[in-house]
């Protein structure tokens, strides 16, 4: 009988992940207002029957006395369609594989916060859960203001602890995964029109880093002169060190009634990959109530080391029991080496005061890189968003 299989977005949109377009399109909450409410709905559709996946979400914040704020955030997703498996199209097709797939998710976030003189500190839980895949995590932040509120400086850690199901080992059903990250950064105004900001991000996960869903296929001489072609689960590194280097600058034109924000993101870690993201939007405003905000986002990759589209040009011989001791690798296009395009445009209104409402829309298109992986494996997609705020 078929697994269910879970959802996972291109690795172009992991950054961009579903979730995350959620989050960023639920009006942030005014800061001399005590509290607010926002409601948003994203709508992210592959192309080609492929991956669908229908997310609502609820931000709720409340300045609760003693200088503290509370917030709760709340994510419901259905996801459903087709993705690639990781086996090679058939000799003499350029179509790869996929198989159906429809899980369900549902997260939450809790965050408090307290100004303590210059100093603001925010800790947060998250608790997210689908049939086969639980995550809990911490997070503690800091931002510290200096030279008469000119200079902010981060400082952050967070931790999860997942939970996996598998299906290859019957006396390890369920595996863990783990994952610590931490942050520094500095935002600095330059002069009362421009800011720029510099982060630096280092993680490292450990445990089960596979997609349990993923396959890799390998023809096999099982006696002399017999040869069969069999499906394996992929094999990734059990650990993983990561870094980023985030550079933004934001600069306004009031002549115009506009400003630019543009941000560059360098990614690079241990399985090989190496990640370049450029952003630019504009945001211009449209009498006293508009924003209107053009956005382009550029994103390329070099592929992992252990990424074959093949396994039958190589020399590894696959495991049916995926083993942190044993050779690596993957077919998962998303580890493949690719450029992705997004452009979108968002639409803010705020008729009153306590008002605002939202509209958003993002085209995504991802292309493969390495000469060898179909096209066929790489997804386009469209993406929908729409979001109300209520402030008090």
């Amino acid at each position: 009988m078929p697994r269910t299989r879970r959802a996972r977005l291109p690795k172009g949109i992991n950054a961009l992940s579903l979730s995350l377009v959620l989050l960023g399109a639920l009006p942030r909450p005014s800061a001399r207002g005590e509290g607010s409410l926002a409601y948003s709905y994203a709508d992210y559709s592959e192309t080609a029957g492929r991956v669908g996946v229908h997310t609502t979400g609820i931000l709720a914040r409340q300045d609760i006395g003693m200088g503290l704020n509370f917030s709760v955030t709340a994510i419901n997703d259905a996801i459903a369609g087709a993705t690639p498996t990781g086996i090679p199209a058939p000799a003499g097709s350029d179509q790869v594989p996929v198989a159906t797939l429809h899980d369900h998710r549902k997260a939450w976030e809790t965050e408090l916060a307290r100004q303590f003189g210059r100093v603001h500190v925010s800790a947060g839980y998250a608790l997210s859960r689908e049939h086969d895949y639980i995550s809990r995590g911490l997070s503690l932040n800091t931002l510290t203001d200096f030279n008469q509120k000119n200079t902010t400086l981060l400082f952050g850690v967070a931790g999860h602890e997942d939970s996996v199901e598998t299906f290859y080992d019957v006396q390890q059903v369920y595996l863990g995964r783990h994952s610590f990250s931490g942050i520094v950064g500095v935002t600095q105004l330059i002069d009362p029109r421009t800011t720029v900001t510099l982060n630096v991000t280092w993680a490292r996960d450990t445990g089960y880093l596979s997609d349990q869903y993923k396959e890799v296929q390998k023809t096999i001489e099982i006696v002399p002169g017999s040869f069969f072609t069999l499906v394996f689960p992929e094999n990734r590194p059990s650990e993983r060190n990561s870094g980023v280097v985030f550079a933004s600058v934001n600069r306004a034109y009031p002549d115009l009634g506009g400003a630019l924000e543009g941000s560059y993101r360098f990614y690079a870690d241990t399985y090989g990959v190496a990640a370049n993201t450029l952003e630019l939007k504009w945001l211009q405003k449209l009498g006293g109530a508009f924003v209107l905000a053009p956005d382009f986002r550029l994103h390329e990759q070099g592929a992992a080391g252990f990424y074959h589209y093949n396994l039958d040009s190589t020399n590894i011989i696959p495991t049916y029991i995926p083993s942190a001791g044993g050779p690596a690798y993957t077919s998962d296009y998303r580890l493949s080496s690719l450029f992705a395009v997004t452009y979108g445009l968002n639409l803010s209104w705020k008729p009153r005061d306590w008002l605002r409402l939202t509209v958003d829309y993002s085209r995504y298109n991802m292309r493969g890189r390495d000469g060898v992986t179909p096209q066929s494996a790489y997804p386009d997609a469209n993406i929908y968003s729409a979001g109300a705020q209520l402030s008090w």
